[in-house]
């Protein structure tokens, strides 16, 4: 079976790290045609958008994708490509696994193998903002005053965070789901319900709900700060978390840490009806060029891909070859080195070559 895939090649680093990927999937023998796609600040300044409308339609068609990063500017400029993308497409279930592997420089000592399923769609990254100084807001600030006698200085900027019934149920049942289809043992629904009452207790709510529903998977729930904490204390404690949009973003890079950065945390954006795969890392800008950037996070995305198509033994000896490669530490890059002066590091591709070697392709 030949599968249709789009490759947003991103920005950045984006370029590099999906020409190393590519060269990988390729080398497990599935047979894939590749539908090449730009998005980013390059084609933002030949376009004038990030996102060409012929990279929605290649995504809608293939139904599945692999992004490389996208620069999102901080504070200014367009809105992040990759918010766009899921909520353009609907891709409400974010899924980062986070694992350790042998030779990733750590300080945990007990094991790690979290996923986190976050919800892609509502909470403050809907991006209903209101600005600061706008009649619109200042419109805003008095009606919530009316309304419930909540003062807001007028010179604030306002962002609205809805949460949803329909969708904290479909998040929290797909990250059940995923825990029946891949042998997890516990589910944990986190939050900030003990203030946010409408919102995040909306989220409980509905969580401890759709639990009942699930007796074989323990459930549970912890406050977002709580949750930190426990993280860097006793990991192993915890399998599967489901958390709404912002936390999920947040807790997923600490979750990154505790395994060894973002160098190796891959990511996937899921929807009924497609999804698009990537590394949970950025673009780097600064490294455009050079080469060396570790393609680790992007391949394992892949590898998460590999799997989404029924691929599962491709997925499990690109993993295998993965795994390898980095335990033995020769050819990696200098962030995987015990000495990040190391000379003997190697480049985005010569470690990709290492990998496809050790798959026996």
């Amino acid at each position: 079976m030949v599968h249709s895939v789009t490759l947003i090649t991103g920005d950045g680093v984006g370029p590099e790290l999906a020409e190393a990927t590519r060269m990988c999937i390729d080398a497990t023998g599935v047979a894939i045609e590749w539908d090449v796609q730009e998005a980013g600040v390059d084609v933002m300044a030949r376009l004038g958008t990030p996102v060409p409308d012929s990279v929605i339609e290649s995504c809608r068609r293939n139904k599945v994708a692999l992004k490389a990063p996208i620069t999102t500017p901080v504070g200014t400029g367009f809105r992040s490509v990759n918010v766009y993308l899921r909520q353009a497409l609907d891709l409400y279930a974010c899924v980062r696994p986070c694992k350790q592997y042998p030779g990733v420089r750590t300080s945990m000592t007990n094991k790690v193998d979290l996923v986190l399923i976050r919800e892609n769609t509502e909470d403050l990254y809907l991006g209903c903002e209101f600005e600061q100084g706008k009649p619109e807001t200042a419109e805003l600030i008095a009606d919530i005053k009316r309304l419930n006698g909540k003062t807001i200085r007028p010179d604030s900027g306002i962002s609205i965070k809805p949460i949803s019934i329909f969708g904290s149920e479909r998040i929290v049942k797909y990250a059940f789901e995923y825990a029946r289809k891949y042998g997890r043992k516990k589910v944990t629904s986190v939050h900030k319900a003990n203030i946010l009452k409408y919102s995040d207790g909306l989220f409980l709510e509905v969580s401890r709900e759709v639990a009942k529903s699930y007796p074989d998977i323990e459930f549970e729930d912890r406050i977002v700060d709580n949750m930190c904490m426990q993280l860097v204390q006793k990991p192993e404690l915890y399998d599967v978390l489901v958390l709404p949009n912002l936390y999920g973003d947040i807790i997923s890079d600490l979750c990154a840490g505790l395994v060894g950065g973002l160098g190796v945390a891959p990511g996937a954006n899921i929807g009924e009806n497609g999804a698009v795969f990537e590394a949970t890392h950025g673009s780097a800008p600064k490294y455009k060029g050079q080469w060396k950037m570790n393609p680790t996070a992007l391949i394992l995305s892949g590898v998460l891909m590999l799997d989404y198509l029924g691929e599962v033994d491709a997925a499990q000896r690109l993993e295998a070859a993965v795994t390898k490669v980095i335990a033995e530490g020769k050819d990696v890059t200098y962030d995987l080195k015990a000495d990040r002066n190391d000379p003997t590091a190697v480049g985005t591709l010569e470690m990709s070559k290492a990998i496809i070697k050790a798959m026996g392709a």
